[in-house]
């Protein structure tokens, strides 16, 4: 059963994330991957308020595995970061490169944060 949730939620998240960039990026101008960096911060947020429900025990494992582990999971994505950050540097865009990688780690935390301290107030 466990394996059905992360399944139907990775079946919602993959599509998201993928029509979320496209729409996202093809509004920029811009090499910095705006859509990619979307996507990240709205799953960082989405699974900090899941883990402070969670934490208020507002939030059942099922429920975790779904939207944690299955949509967040599909939702969000290291290894495009990772790709797209090499390849703004190979390019020559180092400070887009830099700059995706320090606002991505430190967006990505503090939305995780920001969630948690939604999740716990909503729920606490």
């Amino acid at each position: 059963m466990n394996w059905l949730l992360v399944i139907a939620g990775a079946a919602v998240g993959a599509p998201i994330r993928y029509l979320t960039d496209r729409a996202i990026q093809s509004r920029h101008d811009s090499v910095f991957p705006w859509g990619t960096f979307t996507v990240n911060m709205a799953g960082c947020l989405i699974l900090g308020t899941l883990t402070g429900a969670a934490i208020e025990g507002a939030a059942s494992s099922h429920l975790q595995l779904l939207v944690g582990t299955g949509l967040c999971g599909a939702l969000t994505t290291y290894s495009t970061f990772s790709y797209e950050t090499l390849r703004l540097a190979q390019s020559g865009a180092k400070a887009y490169a830099a700059g995706n990688a320090l606002l991505s780690v430190a967006g990505g935390l503090g939305m995780a944060f920001a969630g948690v301290t939604l999740g716990t107030t909503v729920w606490g």
